[in-house]
């Protein structure tokens, strides 16, 4: 199968794929997802296998208004969620409810009574499930596992020959997943971190719950990112939380191809050395949100052993990319 590249214009293209049952790549301002129609279970079973993904991993339902949402979900839901759509949608947030029997597949929902419903905030993608007239499916658009794409060239390296297009409409703007909340709980809960925090949420709801969920052995994950290995390069990832203790990270590693990604601050502090690679985060915890799995793949692409990455605290939008990058690493960190 040769796989198409398109240009964002190219929308009643990337329809009649879909129409036909074939797999698309489409952008957010998340990471890139890859696209079928949500309502044919046996489309939805190949982007399991495009992806080489776990069948019991639920998948997102993407939506271009609120009111295809209750074609769907359980209308008992509607003022709860409707608060959160006013407020953040489009947007990344991602709201898990109960659905009416029947309306989704179990490829959909992971045999769960439960679905999960996205407006991202990206016009070309909204354009096209608006055009195609149904809601599509939409992991992330990689194989299982691995660092999640921010650009169609990510989406190519993956799944080249498995997909037929690719939507292209560049970088995508904040590169990390949404934040998803699970409206089903007697607590709204957050399962999985992104750029909207517990304390927008708040905003709109009286409570949330911010302890995130862990999968038991057996249990199927109402959301993606909670049960399996996610966002890992071949390199091994080791988290540097004091910038500090970078020149001893080096120090241990230097011996090995090695790869660094830190802040331009951090970085300027670090001499350059044969066999080592350097991957700027930006200036901040939204560079380096939006840089994180660009520079997996990028340093992991040049055949490094270690990534030897920046730290941050969990506070003012920390979390979401402490998340991510620990699921990378494998929760291992630098010690002195």
């Amino acid at each position: 199968m040769e796989t198409e590249i398109l240009k964002n214009t190219e929308i009643s293209k990337a329809v009649e794929f879909l129409a036909d049952g074939k797999l698309v790549a489409f952008p957010t301002e998340t990471v890139y997802g890859l696209g079928a129609d949500a309502t044919r279970p046996d489309v939805v079973k190949d982007v399991y296998a495009a992806k080489g993904r776990p069948s019991d991993n639920p998948l997102i339902v993407h939506v271009s208004s609120p009111e295809m949402v209750w074609e769907y979900a359980d209308l008992t839901y509607k003022p709860m969620a409707e608060k959160l759509m006013s407020k953040f949608w489009p947007g990344p947030l991602t709201i898990i409810m109960p659905i009416q029997p029947g309306s989704l597949s179990k490829e959909v929902t992971g045999g769960l009574s439960t679905a999960a419903f996205r407006m991202p905030n990206n016009s070309t993608t909204l354009n096209l499930i608006k055009t195609f007239g149904k809601p599509i499916v939409g992991p992330s658009a990689n194989t299982s596992g691995k660092p999640s794409p921010t650009l169609a060239k990510h989406v190519y390296h993956d799944l080249k020959g498995k997909i037929s297009a690719i939507l292209d409409d560049g970088p995508t703007k904040l590169g990390v997943e949404s934040t998803v909340i699970d409206l089903s709980t007697d607590i709204p809960t957050v399962l999985r971190p992104g750029m909207i925090t517990v304390e927008d949420l708040l905003q709109v709801l009286d409570n949330v719950n911010s302890d995130h969920h862990k999968v038991a052995a057996g249990e199927i994950p109402k959301a993606p990112g909670m049960k399996y290995k996610h966002y890992a390069p071949s390199a091994q990832v080791i988290i540097v939380d004091d910038t500090n203790d970078f020149t001893k990270a080096i120090a241990e590693y230097k011996t090995n191809k090695l790869g660094i990604m830190a802040t331009e601050d951090v970085l300027s502090t670090i001499p350059d050395a044969e066999g080592q690679l350097k991957f700027s985060l930006g200036n901040d915890i939204y560079g380096a949100s939006k840089e994180l799995f660009a520079g997996l793949r990028g340093l992991d692409g040049q055949n490094v052993e270690y990534i030897l990455a920046q730290g941050f605290p969990e506070a003012d939008h920390g979390e979401a990319y402490r998340n991510r990058l620990n699921k990378s690493a494998g929760q291992k960190h630098f010690e002195k």
